[in-house]
């Protein structure tokens, strides 16, 4: 009876060794097919966050894009205190006649609060959802606004004019771009001598942050992602309550290598 139960034992290690070294094999198997294909700027999975689009750029998995549909959340009344807008836009620091890209604009909220401090400058509203531009020029006709213009951007081209921004905005934005080098490649170009491009984004490293996690950006990602296009970081500010205030310069660098 002990030999009986001794052999079947042994069967049964065989049988569970076998059904753990073929799920090993399959995991495996699974491992290998998650990187589909890459093009030497972006890699694609098959196997990613839903929340993205299984594309990534320098490690990080580009964010699906919020659809025009969303209008109303840009707009919900809690945004002014949870994100303290106002405060962002006393740090950019604008000059009467700077030239503003607002990119990602959206339906326009910072577009609208920018534009009269700025009387002898322009906002110039980029997104890629021709939507988004209809509301801001509903408004800004409505409200006989002149120095707002909008632009539809391309998924890999803002369609700015070379050498005609002083400040490229980008809120709650970068991470949904599709094509993120392409974009700041165009963004870059589009910037004076001296121009800056200041990035808000929900900070990654907080997991307390209640935004999912493709929707959000570490410090040392967004640096990573910005210095491939040449751009010089100047500062980081965490005097937003949940973003990141990122600074970054175009240099002589960034022109001679990236224009």
């Amino acid at each position: 009876m002990n030999k009986l139960f001794i052999n079947y034992l042994k069967n049964v290690g065989i049988i569970l060794s076998i059904v753990f070294l073929s799920l090993l094999l399959n995991a495996c198997s699974v491992k290998t097919n998650v990187v589909a294909s890459s093009d030497g700027v972006y890699k694609y999975k098959t196997i990613h966050n839903p929340e993205g689009i299984g594309k990534f750029y320098l490690g990080r998995e580009i964010a699906k894009v919020m659809g025009h549909e969303g209008a109303a959340w840009l707009e919900r009344p809690s945004r002014s205190y949870r994100e303290n807008p106002q405060n962002a836009i006393d740090r950019l620091d604008l000059k009467s006649t700077d030239v503003v890209a607002d990119i990602g604009a959206g339906t326009g909220y910072f577009t609208f609060r920018i534009s009269p401090l700025i009387p002898q400058g322009k906002v110039i509203s980029v997104d890629i959802q021709p939507e988004m531009l209809e509301l801001i020029n509903f408004v800004k006709n409505e409200e006989n606004i002149t120095n707002i213009e909008t632009v539809l951007g391309d998924v890999d081209n803002p369609n700015l004019s070379p050498s005609t921004v002083d400040i490229a905005l980008l809120v709650d934005a970068y991470h949904e771009f599709e094509y993120p080098r392409e974009m700041m490649l165009g963004i870059v170009a589009a910037l004076k001598s001296g121009g800056r491009v200041i990035l808000l984004e929900y900070r990654g490293e907080n997991p307390m942050i209640m935004i999912k996690g493709l929707h959000k950006m570490t410090e040392e990602q967004v640096k990573k992602e910005m210095n491939s296009v040449g751009l010089v970081w100047q500062e980081t500010d965490d005097f937003l309550p949940q973003q990141h205030f990122l600074v970054f310069k175009k240099s002589d660098f960034s022109r001679a290598n990236y224009n």
